[in-house]
C-alpha cells in the first residue's frame, strides 16, 4: 500500500539499534528514550517507585533501556499518518495486554489512503 513502517522503541539510541541489528527488523525503529514523542502524542504516563521496583524485580530496568532517569512509558499505540502529517487513524489502550488487530490495522489503512 506504499506505507512506511516505523517502531518507536523507549530504548536508548544504543539499545534500540543492538536490538535492530540482533532481530534484523524488516522496518525502521527509533528511539524516544527521552519521551518527547510519546508526551506530544499524548500517550506517556509515569511510574511510581513501587511499579518501578516491581520491574526491577522481574529484571526490567527502565533507567538502564533507556538511559533516562524520568521512568515513564508510552501506552501502546498504533497511527495511521497520512504524507500531509495528519493522523488518519489512532488505537491507543492502556491495557498493554489488549493489541490491536491486524486486520483492523489493515481495513483502517486501506481507508485511509481514500482520504
Amino acid at each position: 500500500m506504499g506505507y512506511q513502517v516505523i517502531a518507536v522503541s523507549t530504548d536508548s539510541p544504543q539499545q534500540a539499534g543492538a536490538h535492530r541489528k540482533k532481530n534484523d527488523f524488516p522496518f525502521l525503529l527509533l528511539s524516544d528514550s527521552k519521551m518527547s514523542g510519546a508526551r506530544a502524542l499524548g500517550i506517556a504516563f509515569h511510574l511510581d517507585d513501587p511499579t518501578v521496583a516491581q520491574y526491577g524485580k522481574f529484571g526490567i530496568d527502565v533507567e538502564a533501556a533507556s538511559g533516562e532517569t524520568h521512568h515513564e512509558l508510552p501506552v501502546p499505540a498504533v497511527f495511521v499518518i497520512g504524507t500531509d502529517g495528519k493522523i488518519r487513524f489512532e488505537y491507543v489502550n492502556p491495557d498493554y495486554k489488549s493489541r490491536l488487530d491486524s486486520d483492523v490495522l489493515l481495513a483502517m489503512a486501506k481507508a485511509a489512503l481514500k482520504k
